[in-house]
């Protein structure tokens, strides 16, 4: 049996008695801190540590422009996931003046399931707002953010953050919580290798996102595609027969947009979908694999910037959720049926074996198209316009399976498609860099502070 004994005095101000605070492993962590030294984080801020607000609760809506809006979902180690952005207008953004983000301001999520994951304000833009669920620390220099950025994401700092929010049912931290986060002293060697690495791993990032661009405009060009624009009008005229043929009345259907696209793409060689791409069905059975551990993929491990499966909840066969049942094989594009997210697309990498993904999900694989370049597609308008026109339903509105099997794939020629392909796989690799950069630059800052404990005499 492991336990651990504290005394009165430790009791963290009386503030906490739970024992799952005083796991032996929180304790040692905090012991390595307190040798090695330590600030609390309010101190590296030139702000006081503060949150934003939700504008939705005031009756304000999303833009289609505006000041882009983070929420905790956009948070990834090192930097932000700008994919799947929404915005304030202008007017909102000058309202919620407390809560606005800039440029190397360090993120932390402190409300429901994602609390402790941190984010890297980036140079995209050059303002951000936010709501209540992240904490937001405003570095003194940029030195000092690039060392925060990945200091918190040790497990110096990850430990805190999971004893604060460990005991009960607490689905937040409170402002005074992250602001007393002991931060580990860092010397200038360390604080100049933080920066180095920081700068590395925003360039991979940059170069990702360059790369997947290129494939796409590539793809767009070839189908002629490249300056398509919606076309807006506030009605169009539609005969009786196309209502009866496409079984439904709903203006949204019909809307210019989706005809023009068609023509388009008619103009271009094509097929039918369910002549050339396989729907998969879902195959997994839980009392089958009871035993084994899966991977299990979850709308919020898909990065749609560039179209990979960014992390996954490690599960047993027999605990995975009764909506899992689909299992992913290397080469397989996933793509989300549910209306609001079907830009969460992804292209399962070799390396991810046994991973489960849930029916929410459609499954697809082709013969004829490389994997690389359904993936573009489907990220594209070729496949977001067509999904987009087959939403139905009232409580959860989402792409029905029958639904897709007339959609027109455009066939590209084999030479085009390899460039694409190409592209794509620089993509993912630069991508790939940046997460094995970011681990091998924690370990080493790990190993630096514990190495100095060490030469302290400090044991455990």
């Amino acid at each position: 049996m492991t336990y651990s004994i504290i005394k009165k005095s430790q009791l963290e101000g009386a503030k906490r008695i739970d024992a799952e605070y005083y796991q032996l492993r929180y304790l040692r962590n905090d012991q390595k801190i307190n040798l090695a030294g330590f600030k609390r984080l309010h101190n590296f801020s030139s702000i006081d540590i503060t949150k934003g607000e939700t504008p939705l609760w005031r009756g304000d809506n999303y833009e289609q422009n505006g000041t882009p809006f983070l929420r905790s979902e956009n948070l990834v180690p090192g930097g932000l996931d700008l994919s799947n952005l929404v915005f304030i207008s202008e007017k909102v953004n000058e309202r919620m003046n407390r809560s606005k983000i800039y440029p190397n301001d360090i993120l932390i999520a402190i409300v429901g399931a994602t609390i402790g994951q941190t984010g890297l304000a980036t140079k995209e833009y050059r303002e951000y707002n936010t709501n209540q669920a992240i904490a937001i620390i405003r570095p003194k220099n940029n030195k000092v953010a690039a060392y925060l950025s990945l200091i918190l994401e040790t497990k110096f700092c990850q430990l805190q953050l999971e004893r604060l929010k460990g005991g009960g049912a607490r689905d937040n931290l409170d402002l005074h919580e992250v602001k007393v986060i002991k931060i580990p002293d860092a010397n200038n060697k360390i604080l100049d290798y933080c920066n180095k690495v920081t700068s590395e791993i925003q360039k991979l990032k940059e170069d990702s996102k360059k790369y997947y661009q290129q494939a796409e405009e590539l793809l767009l060009k070839e189908l002629g595609l490249e300056d398509f624009e919606a076309e807006k009008k506030l009605f169009s005229i539609i005969k009786l027969s196309d209502c009866q043929k496409a079984n439904r009345i709903d203006a949204e259907y019909f809307q210019p947009k989706y005809q023009n696209l068609i023509s388009k793409i008619q103009k271009n060689k094509f097929k039918k979908f369910s002549e050339i791409i396989e729907n998969v069905s879902a195959k997994f059975n839980p009392y089958r694999e009871s035993e084994k551990e899966f991977n299990y993929v979850e709308l919020a491990n898909i990065n749609s910037s560039i179209g990979i499966i960014d992390g996954a909840e490690k599960i047993l066969g027999k605990d995975a959720p009764s909506r899992a049942k689909r299992i992913l094989k290397e080469n397989d594009v996933i793509v989300s049926s549910v209306e609001g997210s079907l830009e969460k697309i992804a292209l399962v990498d070799k390396n991810q074996e046994n991973y489960l993904a849930s029916t929410g999900f459609f499954q697809f694989r082709s013969k004829n198209i490389l994997p690389e370049v359904l993936l573009v597609l489907a990220r594209s308008i070729v496949f977001q316009y067509q999904l987009q026109q087959r939403c139905a339903g009232t409580i959860l509105t989402a792409v029905q399976q029958d639904s897709i099997k007339d959609i027109l794939i455009p066939i590209l020629p084999k030479t085009i498609q390899q460039k694409i392909a190409d592209l794509i796989r620089k993509s993912h690799l630069a991508r790939k860099k940046t997460g094995m950069l970011l681990q091998e630059a924690k370990e080493r800052v790990e190993k630096i502070i514990e190495g100095e404990n060490r030469a302290k005499n400090f044991t455990l």
